[in-house]
């Protein structure tokens, strides 16, 4: 079926909406000046001073087991996204079912099969999309375990201080590196409970749009955990 008679101007302008919303937000988080001042870029400060400390202990287990727990988290948000996948390849295949349940209820919208069908299959794009970001996360995260391996001992370190801050250096990229993809995919499986609204509505779609990017700006620019680890100059709340 062409593509003008899947969409029209309505569902064309919620879509857009909802693709220009998640990249203007991830762009102002990960790539503008005001991510400096954003949870993701303090965190990173504090992966550093994690590197740097592990530096002067002799044993590692508590570091062992923190990369142990990142890539727990990373690997069950890649299963997730696995399963909601499988999810939606089994709503395509009940998409006339699905068509005429929603078409008695009282909301304004097309619910024909070929737009509902095209929706799911943009919703499994978007899991698609978060199981690659936490795929790639994980293999970053045990990457870094190497590399966190590869750091010289304290009493190693001081024979040879160049090499020993190189390494860390090095574990200090690859964590931040991973946790970038990290919050990546998350953010993608935040805006898909955002594109959920488009099957009630475009008009749902752009309310549920602006919602989830107000709700992500509070986390990471206004919230409790961003306040606390302001720098010191910075009165805590």
């Amino acid at each position: 079926m062409p593509f003008q008679q899947i969409f029209d101007v309505e569902n064309l302008l919620a879509l857009v909406t909802f693709s220009l919303g998640w990249a203007i937000y991830s762009f102002a988080v990960d790539g503008t000046a005001l991510s400096s001042h954003g949870l993701s870029r303090r965190m990173n400060s504090q992966r550093e001073i994690w590197m740097w400390t592990m530096l002067k202990r002799d044993l590692r287990m508590i570091d062992t087991a923190i990369m142990t727990g990142l890539q727990q988290g990373t690997g069950f948000f890649a299963s997730a996204c696995i399963f909601a996948i499988g999810g939606c390849f089994a709503l395509i295949g009940a998409a006339d079912h699905i068509a005429s349940v929603v078409t008695d209820l009282p909301l304004e919208g097309n619910f024909d099969r070929a737009l509902l069908e095209t929706k799911l299959l943009g919703l499994v794009t978007i899991f698609i999309f978060a199981f690659f970001k936490f795929g790639w996360a994980y293999r970053l995260f045990n990457y870094c375990t190497i590399l966190i391996g590869a750091v010289p001992m304290a009493r190693e370190a001081e024979a040879d201080q160049d090499a020993a801050e190189r390494a860390v250096r090095r574990a200090i990229r690859m964590n931040q590196i991973a946790a970038r993809h990290f919050n990546s995919g998350l953010r993608a499986i935040f805006f898909g409970m955002a594109y959920l609204g488009w099957f009630l509505g475009p008009k749902v779609l752009m309310l549920t749009t602006t919602i989830v990017i107000l709700i992500l700006a509070r986390r990471q620019f206004f919230s409790e955990a961003n306040d606390c680890l302001a720098p010191d100059t910075e009165e805590l709340r």
